[in-house]
């Protein structure tokens, strides 16, 4: 099965998603510096989702560049990130509304947690429907930064309730460690245009 409708696909409701979350943004009912400061909170929820979401974007666009076919399980397993993703905006604007109420960030975290699961199922279908010697294989290799990322999601889900800013600041720091592109499965596929 060809990948290329699941790319555009996936592209397409990305964009939706981000979408969404930028109509959440309304401009200040006044028109000075108070004003857009008590939007400070919003925007902050709003530039670290779209940060996420970028991520994922770029991230996925690769992982699906070292693959050559889909299967019905990545299809599934597609929808299942989909899904997740598409959850963002609605975490993003309660934690946005909410100011540094200690269940909305949690229920963030919970969000971004499910992401990167299921992400990670989306991969590992990809590597069985390739094999484990296969470029992705060999690209991901055993994942640390994704399993730093699922460990950060847990600490900031518990450090909700008790510390809700720490919260905020460790979503952030786990953002800043795929903020610089993931330059593995790149160097995979240079790698093989050389030999």
């Amino acid at each position: 099965m060809s990948k290329t409708r699941l790319e555009a696909f996936s592209d397409g409701v990305i964009a939706i998603i981000i979408t969404i979350m930028v109509l959440e943004l309304r401009p200040p009912e006044t028109s000075d510096f108070h004003g857009l400061w008590e939007l400070h909170q919003k925007f902050l929820a709003y530039l670290l989702s779209f940060v996420f979401l970028g991520i994922y974007w770029n991230n996925h666009h690769h992982m699906l560049h070292a693959t050559t076919h889909i299967t019905g399980g990545v299809l599934w397993a597609n929808l299942h990130l989909l899904f997740w993703l598409s959850i963002v905006p609605f975490v993003t604007a309660w934690m946005g509304e909410t100011a540094y109420d200690p269940v909305p960030i949690a229920a963030y975290g919970v969000v971004l947690l499910m992401d990167a699961i299921a992400y990670t199922i989306l991969q590992n279908r990809l590597i069985a429907t390739h094999g484990r010697d296969s470029k992705l294989a060999r690209a991901v290799g055993r994942g640390a930064k994704e399993w730093l990322s699922l460990a950060g999601y847990l600490v900031a889900i518990t450090l909700a309730f008790i510390w809700p800013v720490v919260s905020y600041i460790v979503y952030f720091l786990v953002a800043l460690t795929w903020l610089v592109p993931d330059k593995r499965i790149e160097r995979q596929l240079q790698g093989d245009h050389t030999h």
